[in-house]
């Protein structure tokens, strides 16, 4: 299982997230630095509302999620890629995951310790990816000088480790995490081997206070940018500053109204979510940009007995989504029944989208859709 870990500066909400995404209370969650040593793992349902839709033309006795893990590291400080605040250990567990959720802090509270002693998303971020970035660099450089007696030898694997290394060292040296380093598809393979932190996908996640979210939201949909609130000026510069130095996104979140949420039955959530303004916190939507950050993708199957998403990679192609559900079905794949998830909504059932021609049997080369709905014929 794919998974991917929740990194920031010590009490911005990490382990709040965490445990909000999980629904658990796992992770300790308290106003002083490194209350979190050891990484909490968890397993997160992937919101998907297409499954209640399908159950409803199904009766399906039961609905099963697609699911991937999240990982709580403890807070990274300045100088952790020399070892500060247990650095070491807290870069190697950032190491063991897939992809990266950098939570960074936009709310004023005087209440909350500010590692820094003031608020400002944009340093912190950058405080952060620093680290990653001398850490890879120093891991990169000593790499590249292992190499050297292989390459003396004519050894060519070596050779192109290294010429991709060459690139790379200027990159990082520069201040640019490895992401943002334009490689070919077989430069990025090599790429792969070398574990860099900042060669992994990230999305970041603006924690903002419970209290903010509504007006936020509201603020942001406006063109106008003048007399916004605070948070609303800190989500801003997040996201202006991401998108234009590191390609990626920003999502808004309050990790304190979902860990209010946790223990609450369904219908007293949506309650309690209508109370503050806000249809959801921003960790459903953070959720499902994670599992597309990691290149996942979903299909459906539905009958009387389940409706359920399967989780295949982004370009998967029939047969290799088939064997998701059992070895027998890639192997003795013949061909995919398949409708797009819309089309079988809209015409209301399995019969009348026969009729109307949208029900499609796709063979062996075909690239599998996110939201595809598909029944498997195969012979063993």
């Amino acid at each position: 299982m794919l998974s991917a870990g929740i990194v920031g500066l010590p009490n911005v909400g990490k382990s709040t997230l965490f445990n909000a995404v999980t629904r658990t209370r796992k992770a300790q969650a308290a106003n002083y630095p490194f209350c979190t040593i050891d990484p909490n793992q968890g397993v997160v349902t992937v919101p998907d509302p297409r499954l209640a839709a399908l159950s409803k033309i199904s009766h399906s006795k039961k609905l099963v999620p697609a699911v991937i893990e999240f990982v709580d590291i403890a807070g990274l400080v300045r100088g952790a890629s020399q070892g500060e605040g247990l650095g070491n250990q807290f870069l190697s567990h950032i190491r063991e995951v897939n992809a990266i959720v950098q939570v960074v802090r936009c709310f004023e509270d005087a209440d909350i310790h500010h590692v820094a002693g003031t608020i400002d998303p944009v340093r912190d971020i950058e405080v952060i990816n620093t680290e990653l970035i001398l850490a890879d660099l120093a891991s990169i450089t000593k790499r590249g000088e292992r190499l050297q007696k292989s390459i003396r030898v004519g050894d060519k694997a070596a050779k192109a480790e290294y010429a991709v290394i060459e690139k790379l060292i200027p990159h990082l040296d520069s201040g640019k995490p490895a992401i943002t380093l334009d490689l070919s598809d077989d430069e990025k393979r090599i790429a792969k081997e070398f574990m860099m932190m900042t060669m992994k996908p990230t999305i970041f996640a603006c924690n903002v206070a419970e209290g903010d979210l509504a007006q936020i939201a509201t603020e942001l949909a406006k063109p106008d940018t003048a007399e916004l609130h605070p948070s609303t000026q800190y989500v801003k510069a997040v996201q202006d500053y991401v998108q234009t130095h590191l390609a990626t996104e920003a999502v808004v979140i309050s990790a304190q109204i979902e860990s209010e949420l946790i223990d609450l039955p369904e219908e007293e959530a949506q309650e309690y979510l209508q109370d503050l303004g806000v249809s959801e916190s921003g960790v459903g939507s953070l959720i499902r940009s994670v599992y597309h950050l990691l290149g996942l993708r979903t299909y459906l199957t539905t009958g009387e007995q389940e409706t359920r998403a399967w989780t295949i990679h982004q370009g998967d192609k029939a047969p290799a989504a088939a064997g998701v559900i059992h070895s027998d079905f890639e192997r003795g794949f013949i061909a995919a029944e398949t409708i797009a998830f819309d089309d079988l909504v809209a015409l209301g059932s399995f019969a009348k989208a026969r009729e109307a021609g949208k029900l499609r049997i796709e063979g062996k080369e075909y690239v599998v859709k996110d939201g595809d709905v598909m029944e498997f014929r195969f012979n063993v």
